[in-house]
């Protein structure tokens, strides 16, 4: 095996020009971890919100991204049992991911199953996940709920817009421009797509709260990934119960929010972190598996956008930045 690998990170933050490409060592492989070989990496907001420097980051430069990756294990170290090398797996949460190795510890690996393939696994796991906690977790989606999904022709949102549906909610989803209406609109026609689409532009608080007039006008939850929408989310939410649950800021940072406001209305303001919810292996491998039944089954349908060389990292974050991507990014190596 070699000693050098290429992979993607930084010096310093910053925009995409700070990306490298960057010849790197090959981790050693330590006790309780596994070598992994890449051969599909996702991309997601996580990695922009790191190279502008709003996450801490341990250690020294350069910085190497990624969290989320599936390929083949390269290597095992003697007391991992449970895995082999040859056998494909995934991981949603382990650092240094964008790379052409990657070591992972053993607690983090998920089996991927026979039928779903590698770039599948690397771009439904962390966004699917995600979803799958908002849907359920943060706020438990029922018959009869009203829901706004942010960005609902992103990866996550067309992912959370199918999860809603099939618990039998009902989605309101919000995009930027009228290409992304259309995807949203069919966000996938495989699980019935959003119930309606509103553009940011429009006054898309007004029509929400009109969709169902009276005591219980707004919706029962909205899931908001822009962050500075935020004031807007609260509005639209219904009074007496109603939600919002704060999950991203790819529109910028979220102004203050008075806790008055909450008690004055009844609301609630609440926030979401997949990591807070990945936190045993059994608890990692339990959802991804309750996630991959669904997308062997035909339930959920994964959106690939656009994939890159992982030596066009720059390119990546650039089309993801620019909010043109209508579904998930993958790098590959």
């Amino acid at each position: 095996m070699t000693t050098a690998m290429h992979a993607l990170g930084f010096h310093r933050f910053g925009g995409p020009e700070v990306l490298e490409y960057l010849t790197v060592p090959v981790p050693p492989l330590r006790p309780g971890h596994v070598l992994l070989r890449p051969e599909a990496i996702g991309l997601n907001f996580a990695d922009v919100y790191r190279r502008r420097g709003h996450y801490h980051l341990a250690g020294e430069p350069p910085y190497v991204l990624g969290y989320e990756a599936a390929g083949t294990i390269a290597a095992v170290a003697p007391d991992v049992t449970g895995f082999r090398v040859g056998q494909r797996v995934a991981v949603a949460d382990v650092p240094h991911a964008n790379a052409e190795w990657v070591l992972a510890p053993a607690t983090h690996l998920i089996a991927v199953p026979d039928a779903v393939s590698s770039p599948q696994a690397a771009a439904v796991l962390l966004q699917g996940l995600t979803a799958q906690y908002l849907a359920t977790d943060s706020y438990p989606v029922g018959p009869g709920t009203l829901a706004v999904v942010h960005a609902a022709a992103g990866g996550v949102g067309q992912l959370l817009t199918q999860y809603v549906k099939l618990r039998g909610g009902t989605v309101v989803g919000l995009t930027s421009t009228a290409d992304k209406a259309a995807v949203a609109w069919a966000a996938v026609a495989w699980a019935a797509g959003a119930d309606a689409v509103l553009h940011y532009a429009d006054d898309w608080v007004a029509a929400v709260r009109a969709w169902r007039p009276g005591d219980r006008a707004g919706a029962d939850v909205v899931y908001d990934s822009v962050g500075s929408t935020l004031p807007q989310s609260l509005q639209a939410a219904r009074r007496g119960g109603g939600a919002v649950v704060f999950y991203g800021m790819a529109g910028g940072n979220p102004a203050p929010v008075d806790p008055r406001h909450l008690m004055d209305e009844s609301k609630t303001l609440t926030g979401g972190d997949l990591w807070r919810y990945l936190t045993t292996p059994e608890e990692r491998r339990r959802r991804a598996a309750r996630l991959f039944a669904l997308l062997t089954s035909g339930q959920l349908r994964v959106n690939i956008s656009r994939t890159f060389a992982l030596h066009d990292g720059a390119a990546a974050h650039r089309y993801l930045e620019s909010r043109q991507s209508t579904g998930k990014i993958l790098l590959l190596p």
